[in-house]
């Protein structure tokens, strides 16, 4: 061992002593050499420097090696304790060694080879313990601050939460004013557009021009303002979940021609074509006409505001696994790539300014995609800056109602030979039926 160590030896028998510093000499120890005669001695030596190894006579007076181990361990003085023992007598070695000493050698061994093996093992031992311990400590402090971290990342899980239950709480009063503000404001809305309708009649009285010129405005524009207002009550009943589909068996090509003849004069004011094909072997769908109604005339309304020239086409045709697509494409001043991710997001507009070209809630498309989602179908959009835009819906041919609704329905609208369906609490047709003609494929109960 070429490293200078401190080595302390407590004996109170002059002769063993120099015994263990022959022996160290003997071995090329490299040392400073420190000797004392009894434990107190020894304690104060340990408690004012720093040692390498202890060699301790396992026989001091009164106990005092015994005494000793102790006081370090009380004190926390950690140090390699090596008991030097008479033959016979190892005993009192292992019960010191059980109380806390690092090793031991019997005074009959001891030479320079024994001495200096037991020492590097000991002090060997001693080290790795130490590092065991930091190791120990340093993992200890990491718990502490793994639980703390814990502690805090917990009570930001429950401010969150509080957070959370507050938004929730916030957001259901919004929808509540929301529906509660549209549902009253629609009131008053009806009576302007009921008694401006009445004013127009001609029975009603002969108007000026100028009159009856400023009772189509109040009448055009309350029936905006409650298209409005309708959007903001749908909007609000879709976040409550309160929004429920009333489906029927109806003629989709109806739908599709009455919604495109009340746009049609939009699209002619703005000079531009509006086109439909209808490509459909059978026009029976079960869905809920209102909502097929509202998705088209809210798509289509979309495709006349933002197109300037050009034209509006309305395809309907048939797909695999008894599906319809409806697709509607304009030449329009379409949507950059950026804002097609969002396009779908209530209150959302590419232009969000107040004094924006074209107006409105930002809550149309929101809608038709809630109500796509509810009737079971998938929406999709294509679209260039400059070029147009192309939605096209996909919706089964017969929706599937949630089982909470408590109605029943099997029905298949594409077999060869019929309409078949079982009936439970089946909604807008009579309770039994047939075989009842209705110009399409037969009913069967």
């Amino acid at each position: 061992m070429k490293e200078t160590l401190k080595i302390l030896v407590v004996d109170d028998d002059e002769v063993d002593r120099m015994a263990v510093r022959l022996a160290l000499k003997n071995a090329g120890v490299y040392m400073e050499l420190c000797e004392v005669k009894d434990s107190n001695n020894a304690l104060a030596a340990l408690q004012h420097s720093n040692f390498d190894c202890v060699f301790l006579d396992d026989r001091l007076p009164n106990q005092d090696s015994f005494t000793l181990i102790h006081k370090l361990r009380s004190s926390e003085i950690k140090v390699p304790l090596v008991i030097l023992t008479a033959q016979g007598e190892e005993q009192i070695a292992i019960e010191l060694l059980q109380a806390g000493a690092t090793d031991y050698l019997t005074k009959s061994k001891l030479n320079p080879e024994n001495l200096v093996m037991i020492l590097q093992n000991a002090i060997r031992l001693y080290r790795a313990e130490m590092k065991a311990d930091l190791a120990y400590q340093q993992l200890k402090q990491s718990n502490e601050q793994l639980i703390r971290k814990n502690q805090e990342l917990e009570k930001q899980r429950q401010q969150i939460q509080l957070q959370n239950l507050k938004l929730l709480e916030a957001s259901r009063l919004k929808s509540q004013f929301l529906a509660t503000i549209s549902h009253e404001l629609r009131t008053p809305m009806n009576a302007i557009i009921g008694f401006s309708q009445i004013l127009l009649r001609p029975k009603f009285g002969q108007l000026s021009h100028q009159q009856a010129d400023m009772v189509e405005r109040i009448l055009n524009n309350g029936k905006h303002l409650l298209m409005l207002l309708n959007e903001v009550l749908d909007f609000s009943k879709l976040e409550a979940g309160r929004l429920e589909l009333k489906p029927e068996i109806f003629d989709l090509s109806k739908i599709v021609n009455n919604t495109v003849a009340e746009i049609r004069s939009l699209a002619e004011a703005k000079k531009l074509s509006l086109l439909v094909e209808i490509d459909l072997q059978n026009t029976l769908v079960f869905n809920d006409p209102v909502r097929v109604h509202q998705i088209l005339i809210n798509l289509l309304s979309n495709a006349v505001k933002f197109t300037e020239y050009g034209g509006i086409r309305v395809e309907v045709k048939e797909t695999p696994q008894n599906q319809l697509a409806i697709t509607i494409r304009d030449t329009g001043i379409g949507i950059s790539s950026q804002d097609l991710k969002h396009i779908f997001e209530a209150f959302r507009q590419v232009d969000q300014g107040i004094s924006r070209k074209y107006p409105g809630t930002g809550l149309g498309l929101a809608i038709i995609d809630s109500l796509v989602q509810m009737m079971g179908g998938k929406i999709f959009l294509e679209s260039q800056l400059g070029v147009g835009s192309v939605f096209k819906i996909e919706l089964p041919r017969q929706i599937t109602l949630s089982p909470d609704s408590g109605d029943n329905y099997s029905l298949n609208l594409g077999s060869d030979d019929g309409i078949y369906y079982s009936h439970q609490n089946l909604p807008h047709l009579p309770s039994q039926f047939n075989k009842v003609s209705l110009g399409y494929p037969h009913f069967r109960q």
